[in-house]
């Protein structure tokens, strides 16, 4: 089956964020939402985090959005979770009280809509994201499903960004996300001190989103710029002064001269 005609489709689902929130409360109370399965490998975990945490660093948006790893993503009551590696949803918050088993993972029904993005990171053949994966997250009706291949397990192509348009994902030809106006580069630099090829958000213009520590140094190198220019300023401001000095210094002794010799200096 070819990628970019991957169509499945959605059935017995809301379709609109009204239904979501127009949908009952399902019982929830035999749901597992959390299990003891790590994380599969050093790259994802890694490569996960960074996803999240430049968001949070860099993402200024008038509406709130919530970016998480690894939590369980419930979008029917009889329906097993899926949990992407990294899931971002806007226009939600963090409920305040965690403790409340509703509140400890993204049930679609309370949180009134299904995410924007979801993400999986390949680290093996045998995980579907191009095939069972790809149907139950358009059945989530996820708008953008990203799957990346770091290792290259599913085949020569690093990233696949696909797009919901209504019942069917198309794989996109660019890593821009129009609808929700972010997009994803690759970026070959150092986060954690590991160098790598890593996946980042970027904008329209394919800046990326920094992380704090990124920010930090980019203020911490902006600030020594700053000093050495209040330096070079300083030195600058120091010869001026001492130039000027100098040139006083020679015209008080060319008048003392003009005196010697009987001439008014004020008068040339």
């Amino acid at each position: 089956m070819s990628q970019e005609s991957l169509t499945q489709e959605i059935t017995n689902f809301p379709s609109s964020e009204t239904e979501w929130e127009e949908m009952p409360e399902p019982d929830i109370s035999n749901i597992i939402t959390e299990d003891d399965k790590p994380v599969d490998n050093l790259i994802s975990e890694k490569q996960q985090r960074l996803l999240t945490v430049c968001l949070y660093s860099s993402l200024k948006r008038d509406i709130p959005f919530l970016a998480t790893v690894n939590v369980g993503l419930f979008y029917g009551a009889k329906q097993p979770p899926l949990v992407p590696d990294v899931l971002l949803s806007f226009g939600i918050s963090v409920p305040d009280d965690w403790s409340q088993k509703k509140n400890r993972s993204y049930f679609t029904w309370n949180f009134g809509k299904p995410p924007e993005v979801a993400i999986e990171i390949v680290s093996n053949k045998i995980g579907n994201e191009l095939n069972s994966k790809l149907t139950n997250y358009a059945n989530a009706g996820v708008a953008y499903y990203v799957v990346f291949d770091p290792l290259y397990c599913l085949g020569e192509r690093l990233l696949y960004v696909h797009e919901l348009r209504g019942m069917r994902y198309h794989l996109l030809n660019d890593y821009w996300m129009e609808n929700i106006e972010l997009g994803l580069i690759f970026w070959q630099g150092k986060f954690e001190d590991k160098e790598y090829y890593w996946l980042r958000w970027c904008d329209k213009s394919s800046n990326i989103f920094l992380t704090g520590d990124e920010i930090a140094e980019q203020e911490k190198q902006r600030a020594e710029y700053e000093k050495q220019r209040a330096e070079y300023e300083k030195q600058r401001a120091e010869q001026e002064k001492q130039r000027a000095e100098q040139e006083k210094q020679r015209a008080d002794r060319l008048a003392e001269i003009l005196r010697s010799q009987g001439i008014d200096p004020d008068q040339i």
